[in-house]
């Protein structure tokens, strides 16, 4: 019987599936915002949900095991300094999903997991000066 055993494999073993979710879900608390497959952004929005979590009640023992799971200070800071308050009067559901296209180089459904108050501001391109030919 596969009791217990739900979850998203993602075709790694567990030590390399556990490190692969730690990694993303510290990159969407350090950027807000990231592109990846659909599949880890459906099993890490769990992960980065729990980790809110924790960072709204604040206590020393959260902190601790945020750090123990993320590994990085600067990213627990972040977690309980900055993206936590601003979720403090909301009850859950602090990410989304949004499917993307599809991976050029092997067909896979991309997506964007990113937190629900993350507002997208495109970059300015910068325009190139022409320079004056060589004579």
């Amino acid at each position: 019987m596969r009791h217990g055993k739900d979850g998203y494999k993602l075709r790694r073993d567990p030590a390399h599936r556990r490190a692969l979710l730690r990694n993303l879900a510290a990159s969407v608390v350090e950027k807000n915002r990231v592109t990846t497959t659909l599949a880890k952004a459906k099993a890490v929005q769990p992960i980065v949900e729990k980790m809110v979590g924790l960072g709204k009640s604040g206590t020393l023992a959260d902190k601790r095991r945020a750090l123990a799971f993320f590994f990085r200070r600067q990213t627990v800071q972040k977690l309980f300094d900055e993206v936590a308050p601003r979720f403090m009067d909301r009850r859950g559901g602090y990410t989304r999903i949004i499917r993307s296209d599809f991976r050029k180089g092997d067909g896979a459904e991309t997506a964007i997991i990113e937190f629900v108050d993350f507002q997208f501001v495109p970059k300015e391109k910068k325009k190139k000066e022409k320079k004056p030919a060589k004579k």
